[in-house]
């Protein structure tokens, strides 16, 4: 027998939920190292596609939810109609893709909270030795924790399993006492970790010059393709525009709820988070540099190692660091928790649907990231991969939303889905013109991304073989969507009659 629908409390509850699955460890892993980068030029762009891209996305996935009550499967299929019910099939299978890798990135940012919590300790009461050997650089102490925390590591493996268990506590409790009740604590700590460590950071001698840098706009950067490329795609992942999260949020929705106003605050309070964490990381860089061009060097590398390696030496050498290193990895591991969260969510929420309890579908849910999570905690070439592979996958899944919503009529969609209840209203024309902005431009960047020849052997090995276990290959990707597309069009029917028709 179906389970009568929860709902969030209040409006609060959506938005801190919003924010929840929005602000992950992207917004203080990636975002800091590509502003670094590229600096004000890209925030401008940043900005910009947050209102193109993600708010459009956004705004039509809550309204979906909202509307038919359901998962992504069942919501995205009420949409589409039969002939088209695999679309949301596939959104579902990416964004579940995301979750078995992503929970791997929660079991990271534990251990690396719980290192710095010996070290502060040790700094306190001990020796402080440990934190003379994270600020050498003879040592090498955080490269080679990385390195072994990364491969082949069970520390790795026990601190994901972990973390996944207390989601599988968390959500198995409903809503309202599991997911709601937890995002009002782990949110507003976000956001008070990362003011606290950026106005240290600031603070520091030669801070203020990493907030220039951040701020400052170089014309010179908007000839060049690579950074709208950056500042597009970093506002669809960083945002979960087109990952079907906002669906399930949505589901759970009071009818009476402001589409248009809860997205637009959750969008906003999501990029503020990643200014936060810039303006804590670039400072410190500035801060730590022998000069300013060295600080600005370092930042052109786009080290991916920053958050990992570089920031804890950084703050090692820091009066007080240990203080900052750990309350800023603690914001690291809450902000990756919150996301885990309505990921799982997505899962079990498609479960319930078919009619399993919360704390059945919880299990299982619990269960495929265990599992599936495995090998890329295992193996960072696997979770390199899968992150490649996936992620680039959700720009597929914002090309399929605009186009079930284009088939409904953008401006019909607007009016029947997201203006009900609505008291703050954008233009139908600004709707309608970013929906169909978004369906060419997710496809021009598809193509732009996989003519890129990331790998060395796009398709083909030098033997001639199907190139499928290089890492960044096209072919990987494209077999890999393919198997996700083979089971949605082979099973469309049955997932029509199971979760759209009943």
């Amino acid at each position: 027998m179906a389970q009568k629908t929860e709902e969030f409390s209040n409006r609060w509850g959506i938005i801190l939920a919003a924010l929840g699955m929005a602000i992950g460890a992207g917004n203080l892993w990636r975002f800091p190292r590509i502003a670094g980068e590229h600096g004000g030029a890209f925030i401008i762009l940043w900005m910009l596609f947050l209102v193109v891209w993600s708010i459009p996305l956004l705004m039509a996935e809550l309204a979906i939810g909202k509307h038919y009550k359901k998962g992504t499967l069942g919501a995205l299929g009420s949409l589409a109609g039969k002939k088209f019910n695999w679309m949301g099939t596939f959104v579902t299978i990416v964004t579940m893709g995301i979750a078995f890798y992503y929970s791997v990135v929660t079991g990271w940012s534990l251990r690396y909270f719980l290192l710095n919590t010996q070290n502060l300790i040790d700094y306190i009461f001990g020796s402080g030795a440990m934190n003379a050997k994270f600020a050498d650089p003879n040592v090498n102490f955080m490269d080679t924790f990385w390195a072994g925390l990364s491969n082949s590591s069970w520390e790795a493996v026990l601190c994901y399993m972990f973390t996944i268990s207390i989601a599988i506590w968390v959500l198995s409790k409903g809503i309202k006492q599991g997911l709601e009740k937890t995002n009002k604590i782990l949110i507003p700590t976000l956001f008070i970790l990362l003011m606290v460590v950026s106005a240290f950071a600031i603070q520091m001698p030669g801070g203020t010059q990493g907030l220039e840098y951040l701020f400052t706009i170089d014309f010179e950067k908007f000839k060049d393709p690579i950074i709208w490329i950056e500042a597009i795609t970093d506002s669809a992942w960083s945002t979960g525009a087109g990952w079907g999260l906002m669906i399930t949020i949505g589901s759970f929705s009071r009818s009476k709820e402001d589409v248009t106003l809860n997205t637009f605050l959750g969008a906003f309070g999501n990029n503020t988070a990643a200014l936060l964490a810039a303006m804590a990381i670039l400072p410190a860089v500035f801060a730590m540099a022998a000069t300013p061009n060295e600080a600005v060097d370092f930042l052109h590398d786009g080290n991916t190692a920053l958050v990992f390696t570089i920031l804890p030496q950084l703050f090692a050498k820091m009066p007080g660091g240990p203080f900052l290193s750990w309350i800023f990895f603690g914001a690291f591991a809450m902000a990756a928790f919150s996301s885990i969260l309505p990921m799982m969510q997505l899962i079990i929420r498609n479960l319930t649907d078919y009619d399993l309890s919360k704390k059945q579908a919880a299990i299982i849910a619990g269960a495929a990231c265990f599992v599936i999570g495995f090998p890329s905690a295992w193996f960072l070439s696997v979770f390199e991969n899968q992150d490649w592979v996936w992620g680039v996958g959700l720009l597929v899944s914002g090309i399929f939303i605009s186009f079930l919503i284009i088939k409904y009529g953008p401006a019909k969609f607007k009016k029947d889905f997201i203006d009900q209840n609505s008291d703050f209203k954008v233009s139908p024309k600004y709707f309608t013109g970013m929906i169909y902005f978004n369906f060419v431009a997710g496809l021009f960047l598809v193509y732009w991304w996989m003519s890129q020849g990331y790998s060395e052997y796009p398709w083909f090995d030098e033997n001639g073989n199907w190139n499928v276990m290089d890492i960044y290959s096209n072919a990987t990707i494209v077999t890999q969507w393919g198997i996700a597309l083979l089971i949605a069009i082979v099973f469309n029917g049955w997932f029509y009659k199971k979760f759209v028709k009943k």
